[in-house]
């Protein structure tokens, strides 16, 4: 009896220091992307100004959150490029928007994959693949590309469409695009513009409280969690790396977190 006692200790002692282990590994792998600080390793891009010109500060750092304020049009981008992780991001709507989107639904995004000159798209983004941040339809993926081959993703998707864009159906028949989006599967089929609004599937939380966005990134894949649903996912997506950008796009936003985890090539 006391040597099993003893071999069902030790084995306890195994698993406990294994994982552990295990733990210790994956926060020494984890890249903090915001400090809580200051934006050290992100440069700013704004319309119309250029690389880090920034008078009205659009991009700063309060009360340990990263605050865009939405009141021109732009980004922070990594200064490196990233292949294959695990992006958590945690966000929230801020109460301020500005024109020309003064009374749309607020708007941001993550851009992954981003390559190319600064303000390649519109004078504002790098070309990307964007995770949409928006009122109703946070999830959606939208090719910020040149209209070439070189960005595209393709996904599974429902019979029909909303509007002209794609929504995302696991098992559903693949589409591939280079340009325009793919919704998430929820997105609610009357869907306006317009500041507030909710959908009946919507799994965003209401303005003010914090959402939790993840990106996986393994190969030529992106899988995208909103408060820990699958929403969207996407194969054979072009690029497969490259930096990553942040929106300004007319509506104040908050992120208390940016953080990423490098995962194994497949």
């Amino acid at each position: 009896m006391k040597k099993v006692l003893l071999v069902s200790i030790l084995l306890i002692f195994s698993i406990t220091a294994f994982s552990q282990n295990q733990s210790n590994q994956g926060v020494k792998n984890k890249v903090t992307l915001f400090n809580g600080k200051n934006l050290e390793g992100w440069y700013k891009f704004v319309q119309n100004r250029g690389r880090d010109i920034d008078p009205k500060n659009v991009f700063t750092v309060q009360d340990g959150m990263i605050r865009i304020s939405g009141e021109e049009w732009g980004g922070i981008t990594t200064n490196e490029e990233f292949e294959n992780y695990r992006l958590l991001v945690e966000f929230k709507w801020g109460g301020k928007t500005f024109a020309p989107r003064l009374e749309n639904a607020r708007d941001s995004g993550i851009l992954l994959h981003s390559i190319g000159e600064d303000g390649a798209s519109d004078g504002i983004w790098m070309h990307s693949i964007e995770c949409q941040l928006i009122e109703g339809g946070t999830g959606d993926f939208i090719v910020v590309g040149d209209g070439s081959r070189n960005f595209s993703i393709t996904s599974p998707v429902a019979p029909q469409k909303q509007g002209s864009s794609y929504i995302f159906q696991p098992g559903g028949e693949l589409a591939t695009i280079n340009g325009g989006r793919i919704n998430w599967y929820g997105r609610d089929p009357g869907w306006k513009d317009v500041i507030g609004f909710r959908g009946s599937q919507d799994v965003e939380k209401p303005v003010g409280k914090w959402n939790k966005v993840e990106c996986v990134v393994e190969g030529d894949e992106i899988t995208i969690y909103l408060n820990g649903i699958l929403v969207n996912h996407a194969t054979s997506v072009k690029p497969s790396k490259g930096r990553i950008q942040i929106q300004s796009e007319g509506a104040e936003i908050f992120f208390r977190k940016v953080e990423l985890r490098p995962l194994a090539k497949k």
